[in-house]
């Protein structure tokens, strides 16, 4: 068994490859409380509510 590749990899190949790397923006929705823009199916941060219910009490 080798390490080493039986054939070479083109500059296009190994760049395809590597084309997946960068990182996506983030998924954002619209509090059903406040309007705040927050990540879907997580506590919104500036009131707390998930789900049309309170979780979390802010001290503002």
């Amino acid at each position: 068994m080798s390490i080493c590749p039986k054939n070479k990899s083109s500059k296009g190949h190994r760049d395809q490859r590597r084309a997946n790397w960068k990182m996506s923006a983030p998924t954002l929705v619209k509090c059903s409380h406040c309007g705040a823009l927050m990540q879907p199916h997580k506590v919104c941060k500036k009131c707390g509510y998930y789900n049309k219910k309170s979780v979390v009490v802010n001290e503002d």
